[in-house]
């Protein structure tokens, strides 16, 4: 379905009582606006990010937005495996069920640099924590179904192409194509998961959330900088950016649909690389070679 440039903004009332939402990143943006939403409709809110001074401010601001106190932070910091096991199990040891799972977290743009385990930074945090992430909570997400896992990808999948032979871009760095490869890597992560999960009542959505006004930004420079600054007026804020990630978590219609795209609050196209089921099988088995794990 084409995106429409007079879009009709979505609303929905759903309600979440009793079920238990993580979102990775809340601490700002769109991650923050999207736990805001979820917890006025009555979910449990895990938000689990990397500064747990900002994480703090942003929990007191979600349970004073919202009235719902059933809100609370963990440490989570996806640019290091231990860090993320360390989170996965006492997340798996405290919370009986996850019931949405909203991969949010992210970096952008950034100049050249390693993770704790010497992964390429924005396709270590972009994809690979969250790959792991997700592989630690996998049977807990199964157990809680009906369950959603969210992955908050970007248009600029579309720039992408995924360097299996040099994932890490250590060969040749650009920060932009580097960028983007992590971006195609999260919608090729969501349509594979999607075909492993058939039948389990758990169901995968990527998405484009829009240009937003974020932190995001903070290292554009040159060039990228003037352009941001150039098309800043028509970007979106963080509750308008937060609507698809709640879109794909709550929307009633989408139960059936798994593995697909959306931007605008509407499923939508992405890149042809997108669709590309080898070049997914590969990332995938790759990915697990990275991390060490064994996911078939």
């Amino acid at each position: 379905m084409p995106r429409t440039i007079f879009r009709k903004a979505w609303s929905s009332d759903e309600k979440l009582d009793g079920k238990t939402v993580l979102i990775t990143g809340a601490n700002t943006g769109i991650g923050k606006e999207t736990a805001k939403d979820l917890a006025k409709r009555g979910a449990k809110i895990i938000i689990a990010c990397r500064d747990m001074e900002k994480a703090q401010e942003a929990l007191k601001e979600i349970i004073e937005t919202s009235g719902n106190d059933n809100v609370k932070c963990m440490k989570l910091d996806l640019s290091d495996t231990k860090s993320i096991r360390e989170f996965a199990e006492a997340f798996n040891r405290d919370e009986p069920k996850l019931n949405i799972l909203i991969n949010n977290a992210g970096v952008m743009i950034c100049p050249y640099g390693k993770t704790a385990d010497g992964f390429e930074t924005q396709i270590g945090v972009n994809h690979l924590g969250h790959f792991l992430l997700t592989h630690l909570l996998f049977d807990l997400i199964k157990r809680s179904a009906p369950a959603r896992i969210v992955i908050v990808s970007s248009v600029a999948h579309v720039y992408g192409s995924i360097n299996l032979e040099d994932i890490n871009s250590e060969k040749r760095y650009d920060k932009v194509k580097a960028y983007s490869q992590s971006k195609l890597a999260n919608i090729l992560f969501s349509r594979s998961l999607a075909k492993r999960l058939e039948g389990t009542g758990v169901t995968t959505y990527s998405l484009h959330p829009g240009a937003v006004k974020t932190d995001l930004q903070r290292h554009a420079k040159g060039a990228w900088s003037f352009l941001l600054t150039l098309t800043r007026p028509f970007f979106k804020n963080a509750v308008e950016g937060a609507q698809t990630s709640l879109y794909c978590a709550v929307e009633p219609s989408l139960e059936n649909e798994t593995g697909q795209y959306y931007s605008d609050c509407t499923r939508t196209s992405c890149s042809s690389a997108g669709k590309d089921d080898d070049v997914a099988q590969k990332l995938w088995e790759l990915s697990c070679r990275m991390l060490n794990i064994t996911w078939e």
